[in-house]
């Protein structure tokens, strides 16, 4: 009798564990387009975060408005190749004139723009163009620029330079723009 009662016991605990349906892998949707992502501050320790949420409320930094950024003759675009991110060995050349206008300028604050051709979907375009432009802004931090100068946005493929369905027209909608305002 107890071994009937433990079997049965051990089904009812066992079986739903087993016949239950799993939850399906799901993952946080990328950004909606032209959304603005700028470098995270440093990590606080536990104790500053404990001491800071008690104290008064901590002023944050308003992000500036892409609108208010202007192009400027001396920082060029880079380019990427189709579905890729990484930067290019001749874009190399051009983010460090970039880089040395922006260290001899230290008074601009930089937006990179990560833009894509129209293949491929609106969610996947935001996210590759907002990596093309996280890939820029971590090479010129890498040359010197500070990071808290720099924001970043995505706009996937919404803002096109070249509408021509062709190669030769993708390829320059496959870029990062830098615009710069003054602080």
């Amino acid at each position: 009798m107890t071994r009937s009662w433990l079997a049965m016991l051990s089904i009812v605990v066992v079986l739903p564990a087993v016949g239950c349906a799993r939850r399906p892998a799901t993952t946080q949707a990328p950004a909606p387009s032209g959304v603005v992502m700028s470098p995270r501050a440093p990590a606080e320790s536990a104790s500053r975060r404990a001491v800071a949420s008690s104290a008064a409320p901590v002023a944050t930094i308003a992000r500036p408005a892409p609108q208010e950024f202007v192009a400027v003759p001396e920082l060029q675009d880079i380019h990427f190749d189709f579905d890729r991110y990484d930067i290019r060995r001749d874009d190399a050349k051009t983010l460090d004139v970039n880089a040395a206008w922006l260290k001899s300028n230290a008074t601009h604050l930089v937006l990179i723009e990560g833009h894509c051709d129209e293949r491929g979907t609106n969610e996947y375009n935001v996210a590759l163009g907002e990596r093309r432009a996280k890939s820029a802004m971590d090479y010129l931090v890498s040359q010197g620029v500070r990071a808290n100068r720099i924001t970043i946005v995505s706009y996937g493929e919404e803002r096109p330079l070249c509408t021509e369905h062709s190669e030769a027209c993708w390829s320059k909608n496959r870029r990062a723009h830098f615009l710069v305002k003054s602080q």
